[in-house]
This record gives structure tokens, sequence and C-alpha cells, in this order.
């Protein structure tokens, strides 16, 4: 915290050379508004990104009002950016000018511990967010929605020709969310039964992943309303509603694994049982409260309960690339800058399909 205390005593727009402009949440309210800081010149290991869009993540909107108690204000949110390059570092090895790149929600780490040997960032007691976290100059990381970033090269993703930028941005969050346990745990083999709980910004992404990877896919939701979209527009398989205890029954024992995208909390025990012996459901949402698990359900059946958070950068990558084989892309609405407290408000209330994305390059202007 000390850093943090030294930092205040410079204003944003002072503790580096190159200005910057974005939109802020200054405190809990969550209300986003015109902020002018800055971001530090370009390093010899540095790409700079001019960004063009970035995806509004539920994490966001946890961050900026401050529900995991861990806000540091000002907040510039945004973990799902892409842009162009715009300058490099002399060691840079990857990038030239004029690509597009991509920054997921990690911009460094120590790379020395067991995680980072292991090309798991994610995993990394020392990683550094991108934002609302403290960079190892002692300033706060400033996210994507704004006009410019500078990032290590090591944390910047080579971002495909083929795939839609605006589309493809939210990828760099929810698709590697939930491409990262599906290829941990082996739950992307062709043939193979995969259970998809939710279907929102990561749940719609990972049938398409479940689809591209050739397993059979099941949505599992509260909501009848969305069992065409789930079947007729996103491929899936089959749909059952987790309120209906005969499609719940009818199912039980069937699945290979289970994504659990839900964060509110919910009862686990009933799908647990959709497991088959040694099946495995893996958390990658995050509920606001804690979750009942009684153990027999996992004792009968020798079940697993794991969970997942990101996914590390050679794996990011990966996962983008092959996003850009299969024409995966996230379903979204995309927003002007003016639009995103009204988007954030309306986020915390489902009304999204299934993505909000800023039209950072066209629409971000300073005031």
């Amino acid at each position: 915290m000390a850093e943090i205390e030294n930092r205040k005593k410079v204003s944003p727009e002072e503790e580096h050379p190159r200005k910057a402009f974005g939109l802020a949440a200054k405190d809990s309210s969550g209300v986003l508004s015109p902020f002018n800081f800055s971001r530090r010149n370009n390093g010899d290991n540095d790409v700079t990104i001019k960004i063009l869009y970035c995806g509004i993540c539920h994490t966001d909107l946890h961050v900026i009002r401050n529900e995991w108690k861990n806000a540091i204000y000002p907040v510039v949110p945004g973990h799902e950016i892409v842009g162009v390059v715009t300058e490099i570092g002399s060691n840079v090895q990857k990038f030239k000018v004029g690509d597009k790149a991509g920054v997921g929600c990690l911009v460094g780490s120590c790379h020395s511990c067991d995680g980072c040997e292991n090309n798991l960032e994610n995993y990394c007691s020392k990683m550094i967010l991108t934002y609302n976290s403290i960079d190892i100059d002692g300033t706060i990381t400033y996210g994507g929605y704004s006009d410019l970033i500078v990032v290590r090269e090591h944390f910047v993703v080579k971002f495909p020709e083929s795939l839609a930028m605006d589309k493809g941005a939210p990828l760099l969050c929810a698709g590697i969310t939930v491409y990262n346990p599906m290829k941990t745990f082996s739950l992307d083999e062709p043939g193979k039964h995969l259970g998809v709980v939710g279907l929102g910004g990561l749940g719609h992404v990972a049938v398409k992943f479940g689809k591209a990877f050739g397993m059979k896919v099941t949505v599992i939701s509260t909501s009848l309303n969305k069992k065409d979209e789930a079947i007729k527009t996103l491929g899936a398989d089959a749909f059952i509603v987790s309120s209906d205890p005969q499609q719940m029954q009818a199912a039980m024992g069937t699945m290979d694994g289970i994504i659990n995208t839900v964060s509110a909390k919910h009862d686990i025990v009933p799908l647990i049982f959709l497991l088959k012996n040694q099946g495995k459901m893996i958390m990658v949402g995050v509920p606001d409260r804690p979750l009942e698990l009684p153990i027999f359900p996992l004792l009968m059946g020798g079940r697993i309960l794991a969970g997942s958070s990101i996914g590390g950068l050679k794996q990011t990558q990966e996962m983008i690339d092959f996003a850009a084989k299969h024409n995966i892309t996230a379903d979204i609405e995309l927003i002007k800058a003016d639009y995103v407290n009204e988007a954030l408000n309306r986020l915390a209330k489902g009304d999204v399909r299934y993505r909000f994305v800023i039209d950072v390059g066209n629409t971000l202007t300073p005031a």
C-alpha cells in the first residue's frame, strides 16, 4: 500500500511522459467519466498499441463498483483489448508497426516461479493485471477503455488477420477462460459430451469451442427462452432447463465434463450428478457468495470439481489462432464510448447478447 500512497503524490497525468485518455471510475458508484492520464514511453521490450476495440467483461463491473473490495481508484477498466501496433522496442521480435495485436488480462509476471516456467503466468503470485494492479514501477495499471497502451512484448498476443477485431476482442478473456479448462482437463476430444452451465458471455463461447472440438454440447440454463438460440444459433446439440427435475433426471450420468460459467450462488449438486463416473466440473464463474459442496456426490463416482482462471500467454495465442482457423468469435453489441455507463447497467441486469464491445478507435475522444 505504501507504493500506492507514494504514487498518489503525483497526478496520473504526470506519472509518465506519454499523454493518454480514457474512461475511469473514481469511486464505488462505478460511474465512468473522462480521465486524462499518462503511459510510459516505449521501452526496449515494449509494444505500443493504439486501441481500437475493448470488450466489457463482468469483472469490469465488479471492480469499478468495488464489489471485490480491491479497487484502486481511479480505475480504467478493460482487459479485452485489440488494436494496431504503433511502436516497438529494439528487442521486440514478434511484432512490427502496423500489426494487429491483442492484450488480455495480464501485463506482467515474475518469469521465474513454477507457474511462469510452465507457461502459466495466470497462476503467478506476482502477476500484474492489465488494470487495477501495481506495475513494476509502482504505478497503477490502466486498462483498455483508453486510447493507447504500452505492454511488454511477452504479454501481447498476435491477433490473426482473418479474425474480426471487434468480435474477436472478447476472446482475450472470455475465450481463454473457457478454452484453458477444456484443454487442461481433456474436454476437447471429439465425441465426448460437454455440458455448459449458463449461456452468457463465457457460456456462448464455450459452446462454440466445444462444437469446434467435435464434441456433443448440452447447454444447461435456468431460462427456457434461451433454448432456440442455444441450438439454432450457437449449434448446441441439446438444452436442459436446470429447474426441470425430469430433464435433469434424464441427463444424470451422461456428461464427460461441465464448464460452469455461473457467477451467482446456485446449487451445484444436481449439476455434479449430470457427470459420468470420473467426470469433471470446472468452475470458471465467480459467484458473489460461497457455494455449498456436499462431498458425497463427488465420492460416489469419483467425480472431480476444479477451478480455472483465464490462461497463460502461450495458450492464449494458441486459443486465438484456433478461433481464427475455426471462425469462432463472440456475439457482440458494438457500442460507442459515450454509451458505456448504460451498457454497464444493462450488463448488471444480464441484458446483453452476449458481450458489449466499445468502438474505442472511432468514438473515444478527449473531453
